[in-house]
């Protein structure tokens, strides 16, 4: 076990399983209390295996559900953690909604719920863990490499993250006095239950041939890059890292 997290304390919003699941095992494998939080019912099984497997690296946890679209359920996400786990030093975020519908089919209800669920939560998941985090904290949000692709069909994906660069600069600038380091993760398309819905075998196999190996961006490929910005990274602030095997740049 690598103890160079020993004695910090995070909450990872949708941290009970794919992505949000394996940074929380790897934060507390690193030596950190985790606050695993989840949104649905659905979810709950997976987050109590989350904070198990937390426990049994010898660290604190805590699962904590909430719809994070509500800006009073993030304010209590935090405040729980924070006291349940005696302070926060680290906060990620990795909760999204992909959706791919050409503009002419999208809906207001469409539209609405996916700037809330990318962009609104993540604004005010920003905005919390700038008044939980103690000195030095670090704040990181999962994006998506879309941000810097000429494609059809995730207008509201991609719109909706897009926002989230912003909150992000503005977040670096807001909290540099107190050496509290905000950057974004742009993934590729990912191996987890929530891509394939979206698309057809076809297009799987295009994603695929756009990264180095023919292959999607697995979740082990990006929480290593949390532990990064969390420990030695602390000196990149402000950016998207676009980890994604060459799927597209800017």
């Amino acid at each position: 076990m690598i103890e160079d997290l020993s004695g910090k304390k995070a909450v990872v919003a949708g941290g009970a399983k794919n992505l949000g699941g394996l940074i929380s095992r790897q934060l507390a494998q690193a030596g950190a209390d985790v606050a695993v939080h989840y949104n649905s019912d659905s979810s709950e099984s997976d987050a109590d295996k989350t904070v198990a497997s937390v426990r049994e690296a010898g660290r604190r946890a805590v699962k904590i559900q909430g719809d994070l679209t509500v800006p009073a359920n993030v304010t209590a996400l935090f405040d729980q953690a924070a006291q349940e786990l005696g302070g926060l030093d680290i906060a990620v975020n990795t909760v999204g909604k992909v959706l791919r519908k050409p503009i002419v089919e999208t809906t207001e209800d469409d539209y609405d719920s996916m700037f809330a669920i990318n962009a609104k939560s993540a604004y005010f998941f920003i905005k919390e863990a700038g008044l939980h985090l103690g000195d030095n904290g670090k704040i990181i949000t999962i994006v998506t490499a879309l941000l810097g692709a000429f494609t059809d069909g995730y207008s509201t994906y991609a719109g909706g993250k897009s926002p989230v660069e912003h909150f992000t600069r503005a977040a670096a600038k807001e909290f540099a006095d107190r050496l509290i380091s905000v950057n974004s993760i742009a993934p590729g398309p990912m191996d987890t239950p929530f891509f394939y819905p979206q698309e057809t075998d076809e297009r799987v196999e295009f994603h695929k041939s756009q990264a180095m190996g023919d292959q999607l961006t697995q979740i082990e490929d990006i929480a290593p890059i949390v532990h990064f910005l969390c420990t030695q990274g602390r000196w990149i602030t402000g950016q998207t890292l676009f980890a994604n095997g060459g799927y597209t740049t800017r």
